[in-house]
Formats: C-alpha cells, sequence, structure tokens
C-alpha cells in the first residue's frame, strides 16, 4: 500500500489548510488511519486518527475543536481540515495507516505504512 499527502503549504496565522492523504494498493477501509507531525529536533507527535469505518475520531489535545479528521472510502483518500491555525502548528505533516484493529491509535508505532510529509508553515 502506497500513501500520498499532499495540500500543504504556508498560511497565516488563523488561517486554514485542509490535507489529503490519497491510498493506493488498497482500500483505505482496511486500515485505520492517522496523521501525525514533526518538526526538526524533535519526536513525531500524534495529531489526529480516524478508525477504519470512521466511526470513531481522535484528536490530540492541542488541535481538539481546530482540526477536523476525515475519510472518503470511495475515494480512498482522508482529509484533515486544519482550522484555526497557529504559527505551533508549523511542523512536517504525515499521514499514516494501521492494519490492526487493536493497537493502540495514538502511537506511531502502531502504524505500519507512512506517506512522505508535506510542510505546513503557519507564520504569526
Amino acid at each position: 500500500v502506497q500513501l500520498q499527502a499532499s495540500g500543504g503549504g504556508l498560511v497565516q496565522a488563523g488561517g486554514s489548510l485542509r490535507l489529503s492523504c490519497a491510498v493506493s494498493g488498497r482500500t483505505v477501509d482496511n486500515y485505520h488511519m492517522g496523521w501525525f507531525r514533526q518538526v526538526p529536533g524533535k519526536e513525531r507527535e500524534f495529531v489526529s486518527a480516524i478508525t477504519r469505518s470512521g466511526g470513531s475520531t481522535y484528536y490530540a489535545d492541542s488541535v481538539k475543536g481546530r482540526f477536523t479528521i476525515s475519510r472518503d472510502n470511495a475515494k480512498n483518500t482522508v482529509y484533515l481540515q486544519m482550522n484555526s491555525l497557529k504559527a505551533e502548528d508549523t511542523a512536517s505533516y504525515y499521514c499514516a495507516a494501521d492494519p490492526s484493529s487493536w493497537r493502540p491509535i495514538r502511537l506511531s508505532n502502531s502504524y505500519d505504512f507512512w506517506g512522505q510529509g508535506t510542510q505546513v508553515t503557519v507564520s504569526s
């Protein structure tokens, strides 16, 4: 399976971006899907995740109320809508796929497949 993340860019604080993660090779409904982010010199951190059915979503406290994760299984794509962006949201954002149904969804080690990062830069 391959993941292709896109949608990053430069935006002013308070603005919005929508990230997309297109999945190929297998249908996305085989996976729990997650978004993580990383800045140089820091560990990759959990941002959001959605179960394979889309019935449950999870968010880091730092983005709760501002970010929304969703999935369109027909398009084999997962989205991360990011609103009210802050300078501290600046990072490379990665999407990931977890084929299990039992691993902790907030842990990066739970995910077997990763896309390349897409850079989000928020200017203050």
